[in-house]
Parts: structure tokens; sequence; C-alpha cells
């Protein structure tokens, strides 16, 4: 038999008597920790009164965390915002690149559907663009103002829970449609529009940037004359 004596592990539990030992021997904790003066709460002894520097300590701490909050709000808008610069970067490219009507009608909604995943998506022309025009609805500007002339008056983009009838024009095939944002075309709604919608009714309100579908509504204005019938 070996004459070693076993070696058997200890399991020290903290206490305060253990923590204040180390804070003694370790007094530069606090300095290398400072986040740690978060969590720590420390009385002053006043009565039933809160002592002055108790309560700054109070202030502090709830603008310390606060401010944290704001902080993790703008990162994280700002990496939504890139990903939304990349996805409008990405279909812009691709009309570009479209040959024909079809082309563009295809690359907006296949864009829309699977890099913004949205759930429906519409686009609609007024003007002679032959017969090819895929995805793409034709419309005369006149029947368009009947139907949703409200929407196109300002020229603007809207957004919303908008009408039965408004909805059923915009996305004819689609289900039941909570929500919308329409974007006129050339800010006159004289050569038509694009929309997007959501079974959501708050997915699409006041308070939604539409600065995106601006830009691609820019794009598309600017490629449209060269897909027009001759």
């Amino acid at each position: 038999m070996s004459g070693k004596p076993k070696q058997t592990s200890t399991q020290v539990t903290l206490n305060d008597e253990l923590v204040r030992d180390y804070l003694m021997d370790n007094d530069s904790f606090l300095q290398r920790n400072p986040d740690m003066l978060d969590f720590l709460h420390i009385p002053h002894a006043s009565g039933s009164a809160v002592s002055l520097v108790e309560k700054q300590a109070t202030v502090l701490r709830e603008k310390n965390v606060e401010m944290r909050h704001r902080l993790k709000a703008l990162s994280e808008n700002a990496r939504e915002n890139d990903l939304l610069f990349e996805k409008t970067r990405t279909l812009v490219l691709s009309l570009l690149e479209a040959e024909s009507l079809q082309a563009l009608s295809h690359a907006f909604n296949k864009s829309m559907s699977n890099d913004f995943e949205v759930e429906y998506a519409s686009m609609v022309l007024f003007g002679d663009y032959g017969e090819d025009t895929g995805d793409c609805r034709l419309d005369s500007a006149e029947n368009s103002q009947t139907q949703i002339g409200a929407l196109l008056k300002s020229g603007k983009p809207v957004c919303g829970t908008l009408r039965k009838e408004e909805l059923s024009y915009l996305f004819p095939r689609s289900g039941d449609v909570g929500s919308a944002a329409v974007m006129p075309l050339d800010g006159e709604a004289s050569l038509g529009l694009i929309a997007v919608g959501s079974s959501d009714a708050n997915r699409y309100n006041n308070t939604v940037g539409t600065l995106f579908l601006s830009q691609i509504a820019d794009v598309i204005v600017r490629l449209l004359p060269r897909f027009r019938a001759a």
C-alpha cells in the first residue's frame, strides 16, 4: 500500500468574512472592476431620511442603466439600418440589370418576398407597355383615381389601415391584408405606384419609415421609359 495520503477536494463556501478579507487584501478590486459599483447598495445612517449621497448614487445608477438601454437600442437600430441599406442596394442593382418590364417586376416582387420578407407586393403602371408585363399590372390613371384617388392625391407615401376597396385594388389576388404602404411613382402618380402589404394591421403605420420604398420608386421611375411600347 502507498504511504501517500489521499487527496480530498474541499469546497469553500463564500461568506461575508471571506469576501471582506479578500477586499482588504485586494484594495484595488473596485478600481479594476468599476462596473461592480452598479450592483452595490450602500445605505448611509441618517435616520429615516435618505442621505444626499445615497440619493445621488441612486440617480446616477438609474441614469447609467437608462444610458445602457439607449446605447443598446441605438446599436440595434444601426444594425437594422445597415441590413436595410444592403437589401435596398441589392434590389436596385437587380432593377438596373432588368432588360424588360417582366424582369423588372419580377426583381421587385422577388426581393420584396425573399429579402424584405413582405407578405404582399404590387406594382401598378399607367400607360402602354405592351403585353409582356410579368407580375406588373397595367391600368389607366382614370380608373386608378376612381378606385384609390384618396391615396394618390397627396403624391406622398401613405401607410396604415386602408379601406377594403383600396386593398382589393392594390392586392387583388391576396388574402386579408391588414395594413399597407403605398408609394406613388414620380410624386404625382402619373406613372403608377408600388405598394406593400401585411396581414398585421399594425405592421404599416404613420411611424414606419418609407425611405427605402421611396428610393426604390425613384429607380423604377427612371427605368420605365425604356420599357414603354413604341
